[in-house]
């Protein structure tokens, strides 16, 4: 009897040896984290997924993604600055957050630049968004894809708005961004900048009277319970980017590199395709939550940004942008 069950027990062991070893091979030579504010579930969430999933793919293993969604890492001022001590984290930013370190970048993230995506990518393979490159990497960021279709921003929020004077004595949640608190000021209402996980308390507490952002992203917040008043303003197409520190990327072995961008890419065709039936969904969710949509006069409020050129950059950049973004 003993003597079977030593060797029964040999068994395990030699299968619990075999298995460990296993999984010591197929280990990860390099690891990744991605952070970023969206909720499980949510566009963005289940973009990097796919990401990861590709990332994994591509470099046969070596390469394995860890995901931090709702802000687990952080604040993304938080995260910058984990990025820019060298750590290898990769976080989502926009060209506005840029902006407080290469001020030009930000004309990207400008209401009403642009009407179609299209031209938004020509201007991101131009020669002028090169050197924007360059001159982020001189302040220690890696931009790792500059083509991730956050999705057009809306207004959600307590009152109907339709116009920018609808817009007038209302607290409108905005990242902590100077070119989308810019943005909210000239379409009329009161910016407050917050992280995106306080804005639910803060609208049901009477601190701020609405947010901005695309459809999924209000919908995923749950802001609807709280506003019920949808103002498909699209006055930012949001183009994000996903950053990484310059100098954990140039410590990396270039083929290493190559596959977390080439994931990225990849990735951003997989999110760019699902956009429209993500807002297609979330129009809908809103609609059966009993949310009001509201429609904008438009013309107002382009009209009401415009000035916003002219303070922050001029009319030599806006006109130079305008002539990278065509073919």
């Amino acid at each position: 009897m003993f003597g079977k069950m030593t060797r029964i027990a040999l068994c395990f062991a030699l299968v619990f040896s075999l298995f460990t070893g296993a999984q010591q091979v197929a280990a990860a030579e390099y690891e990744v984290k991605i952070a970023y504010e969206n909720n499980p579930g949510e566009p963005t969430d289940v973009g990097v997924q796919e990401w990861a999933r590709i990332l994994k793919e591509i470099s046969g293993g070596k390469v394995e993604a860890v995901l931090y969604p709702s802000s687990q890492l952080g604040a993304k001022k938080d995260v910058l600055e984990m990025i820019l001590m060298g750590s290898n984290v990769i976080t989502i930013a926009d060209a506005g957050f840029l902006m407080d370190y290469v001020p030009d970048i930000g004309i990207m993230y400008a209401p009403y630049l642009t009407d179609t995506y299209d031209e938004y990518f020509t201007l991101v393979d131009s020669p002028w968004f090169k050197k924007q490159m360059d001159a982020v990497a001189g302040h220690g960021f890696e931009i790792v894809t500059a083509k991730w279709i956050y999705g057009d921003r809306h207004l959600l929020a307590n009152k109907a708005v339709k116009t920018p004077k609808d817009l007038a004595g209302l607290k409108i949640r905005t990242p902590n961004m100077k070119i989308l608190s810019k943005t909210i000021e000239y379409m009329g209402g009161i910016p407050t900048p917050m992280p995106l996980g306080e804005v639910y308390p803060a609208i049901a507490q009477g601190v701020i009277d609405g947010a901005e952002n695309p459809y999924p992203v209000l919908w995923g917040a749950k802001l609807y319970e709280k506003a019920k008043f949808l103002t498909p303003t699209g006055h930012v197409k949001n183009v994000s980017m996903w950053l990484g520190s310059h100098k954990y990327f140039a410590s990396l072995p270039p083929e290493i590199a190559g596959f977390i961008k080439d994931a990225a890419e990849k990735a951003c065709l997989f999110v760019n395709e699902n956009v429209k039936k993500d807002d297609v969904k979330a129009i809908e969710n809103f609609r059966n939550a009993g949310v009001e949509i509201v429609e904008p006069d438009m013309e107002a409020f382009r009209k009401a940004v415009f000035p916003i050129y002219e303070e922050l950059w001029g009319k030599e950049l806006y006109e130079e942008v305008k002539k990278n973004m065509t073919k």
